[in-house]
């Protein structure tokens, strides 16, 4: 289970096979391989040795994909750097996992001048995002034989957001990678024939096309801009047939103008890495109804551990699970349990745990925070759900998003995904908020649709219709600007709260 053997399959069994797509750059499965090979030489040749780490701080193209491969055909460990970040934030990761090389791209020199001011012992080496001068630099060397990592063996670090306390570094191994990418392959179907669009930033797990279809011999189809009317045309253009995202993207998608581009080579949107507001789905299913859809829940620690199937997303299946993030994947164990870790009958709400070959290895260089996580042989999700009685998880919150208003949990999804429905809503967050009576109370935050003027009466109303009384916001707050989000999509909720919080111990 070595993430590289997807590289020698492909290589074997589709090797005139249309590999990757990056602008006019056109490869096949045979090239890629042999520029992996020259690559991870290159790596080679700038002192790179098995377990060293490789940081990587670009945009997405072909040659962050070669990247990721060069370094484990190099025996070495990929760190993707979150592009987003400022300066003092890439420095501690990449002194917090002690880096030996950082590859730069193109738009990233003012952080890789600072950095190199910073770090004078780390290797910092430039390839473009068209991957020109890589491709010249590779050119005369002998591509090396693949280091051919085991199972076990660390595969990559990928930091979590940080957003409370310091990030922390998630180790995930050719096994944790390999598993993922297995089950959606067999849960989706993958062929060889499918074109996928990479529309999560490739630094993301929520890219795991990166390695799901190198597995099957595929295309790989890459793009910087990734707005939807850049989408919709590389759709067209280049027949995708899929594409995997976040909810914000799929959202973004649901309210363009779709006529203006041929989709009918799209035959699924995937999604993940946060939670699908439920006025979203319905209105993305609505506009596109040849598509089918299909989500993945799961974290950093332990990703894509459940999947909600496409045959779940249909109206007609009548089961009623769109508002749940499906069951677990195939050789992954998932349950709820109270804070002793006791499971809980089904549909009682606790924290969602799960075990099985896709949970990290740990946190680099925390073991106290590993031995945490991992308490009792399962990963603690920090999620709050259920499980209903046909195995299917249903999301409720996340345990610090709970609101304890008086004696009653309130769960900011469920509020927030019914406010979602109201037509003049373009997106939403609930968070708890000090209150001198009830410890906390529910506070709204709205962001209004283009020329509407929504008053909080007509919204309280509209919840009233759809909610118990003590569920509904107390107190509102309109805004102009879009709601703070992490690379993933997610609401920066943390952020959201603080204003509110300053100066006092907050409640959750």
């Amino acid at each position: 289970m070595q993430l590289t053997q997807g590289i020698h399959r492909s290589a074997r069994i589709n090797p005139l096979g249309i590999a990757t797509i990056d602008g006019e750059r056109q490869r096949t499965w045979r090239e890629v391989a042999n520029d992996v090979a020259r690559f991870a030489a290159l790596l080679r040749s700038l002192g790179v040795e098995r377990d060293d780490r490789v940081a990587v701080l670009a945009a997405n193209g072909d040659h962050y994909f070669d990247a990721y491969f060069a370094i484990f055909w190099a025996g070495a460990v990929i760190v993707p750097l979150n592009t987003r970040l400022s300066v003092a934030e890439l420095s501690f990761q990449l002194e917090d996992v002690g880096a030996k090389v950082l590859l730069v791209g193109d738009g990233f020199e003012a952080q890789a001048e600072a950095i190199g001011a910073a770090f004078p012992n780390l290797a910092i080496e430039r390839f473009d995002e068209a991957g020109g001068e890589l491709r010249r630099r590779i050119a005369d060397l002998a591509p090396i034989d693949d280091a051919e990592r085991a199972d076990t063996d660390l595969a990559g670090v990928f930091y979590t957001g940080g957003t409370t306390g310091l990030p922390k570094g998630v180790m995930l191994t050719h096994r944790n990678l390999v598993s993922v990418a297995s089950n959606l392959v067999m849960i989706i179907h993958f062929a060889p024939d499918c074109i996928n669009l990479h529309c999560a930033p490739m630094f993301h797990l929520a890219d795991i096309g990166t390695f799901t279809v190198t597995m099957v011999g595929g295309t790989h189809v890459f793009s910087q801009r990734l707005d939807p009317p850049t989408i919709m045309a590389l759709t067209e253009r280049h027949r995708v047939t899929h594409i995997f995202t976040v909810p914000s993207v799929i959202d973004a998608l649901s309210r363009a103008d779709l006529s203006a581009h041929d989709l009918s080579s799209l035959r699924m949107l995937g999604y993940g890495g946060s939670p699908m507001p439920a006025a979203t789905i319905a209105r993305a299913q609505d506009r596109m109804p040849g598509i089918e859809f299909i989500q993945g829940f799961g974290m950093t620690e332990m990703p894509s551990v459940t999947f909600l199937s496409p045959a779940n997303h249909r109206a007609e299946s009548g089961l009623g699970k769109l508002r749940t993030a499906g069951v677990p994947a195939y050789g992954f164990e998932v349950m709820v349990v109270d804070p002793s870790g006791r499971e809980l009958p089904r549909g009682e709400v606790g924290e969602i745990v799960g075990r099985g070959p896709c949970v990290m290895a740990g946190y680099w260089n925390r073991p106290d925070e590993t031995r945490a996580a991992l308490r009792g042989g399962w990963m603690h999700s920090q999620d709050a759900g259920f499980m209903d009685a046909d195995g299917f998880i249903t999301i409720t919150d996340r345990m610090k998003d709970m609101i304890v208003s008086g004696a009653e949990n309130i769960y900011s999804i469920e509020v927030e995904n019914a406010l979602g429905l109201h037509p003049h809503v373009l997106e939403c967050a609930v968070i708890g908020v000090p209150d001198a009576r009830w410890g906390e109370r529910v506070h709204a935050i709205v962001v209004p649709v283009a020329g509407a003027d929504p008053v909080a009466e007509a919204l309280l109303a509209h919840l009233h219709e759809r909610l118990a009384r003590y569920k509904c916001p107390k107190s509102w707050e309109m805004r102009s600007q879009p709601l703070p989000r992490s690379p993933a999509g997610k609401v920066l909720k943390a952020e959201l709260r603080k204003p509110h919080w300053e100066g006092r111990q907050a409640a959750v």
